[in-house]
């Protein structure tokens, strides 16, 4: 019952950080840029890969159900936008926005995968 509570909560405030995160992007920037569902992803990807790093066996940073229920699956579940990036995706091929679209898996996948494994890094050399 406590990985769910840790889960449920998580979730709840990844959800809001990401509404948050995203309006003011977009206010900043407009709507029509794929950049808050991107900065979004990328800075999420992050952010597991910190967590995930610091729960890794040989990383004693953080040990329990608190990283990877709350933090990784809660937080960066509810964070992320994957299901947002595939429909924005999609919906530039539909209006023809082939570029755009291509761009968009791009930098969205090889942004996310990197920063997944500098946050795994950094958490890697903070345990040292």
């Amino acid at each position: 019952m406590l990985n769910l509570s840790l889960i449920a909560l998580g979730g709840a405030l990844g959800s809001v950080l990401r509404y948050l995160l995203a309006e003011l992007i977009s206010a900043l920037v407009g709507t029509s840029l794929i950049w808050a569902v991107l900065l979004i992803n990328v800075s999420g990807s992050f952010l597991i890969g910190l967590a995930a790093g610091a729960s890794w066996d040989q990383v004693r940073l953080a040990d329990g159900p608190f990283i990877r229920y709350f933090v990784m699956v809660g937080v960066c579940g509810g964070y992320t936008t994957f299901s947002a990036f595939s429909l924005q995706t999609v919906s530039l091929l539909q209006s023809g926005e082939v570029a755009r679209a291509g761009l968009n898996v791009f930098l969205s996948l090889s942004c996310c995968l990197i920063a997944t494994w500098a946050g795994f890094a950094l958490s890697a050399a903070l345990s040292r």
